[in-house]
């Protein structure tokens, strides 16, 4: 399959899936009370997403490397609050155990895609 645009990519699905998931699960009254961990959670969420696509849309294979990794911080930064929010009782068990599976998932896909740019022969412009 060729990959033409960044909402092609099974990384950039993924990370879309998780800030809808992170969104979701952080509508529950208690934690919606706590204003700056839910806009500090979606932020991160929503920045896995968008770092792979604006690394995507950029003309070279070291800039979307650079941009992947900024990815994976965040991902790491994701599954880092989700303990937070377990701990402070504003996620059940469940629901972190699905973000925690997402985001170790994600993490090795973005490492992987990351490992087959800088292996590439082609560098792109930047």
């Amino acid at each position: 399959m060729a990959i033409n645009s960044f909402e092609d990519l099974e990384i950039w699905q993924m990370a879309r899936e998780l800030a809808s998931l992170i969104r979701v699960s952080a509508t529950n009254q208690s934690f919606k009370s706590d204003f700056r961990f839910v806009s500090q959670i979606n932020s991160a969420a929503g920045s896995v997403m968008d770092n792979i696509a604006e690394g995507f849309e950029r003309d070279g294979n070291r800039e979307f490397i650079q941009f992947l990794y900024i990815a994976k911080g965040s991902c790491g930064e994701v599954r880092s609050q989700a303990y937070r929010a377990f701990d402070a009782d504003f996620f059940n068990q469940e629901q972190l155990n699905i973000i925690l599976k997402i985001t170790e998932t994600l993490k090795f896909k973005i490492k992987g895609l990351i490992m087959t740019l800088k292996n590439s022969g082609s560098k792109g412009y930047k």
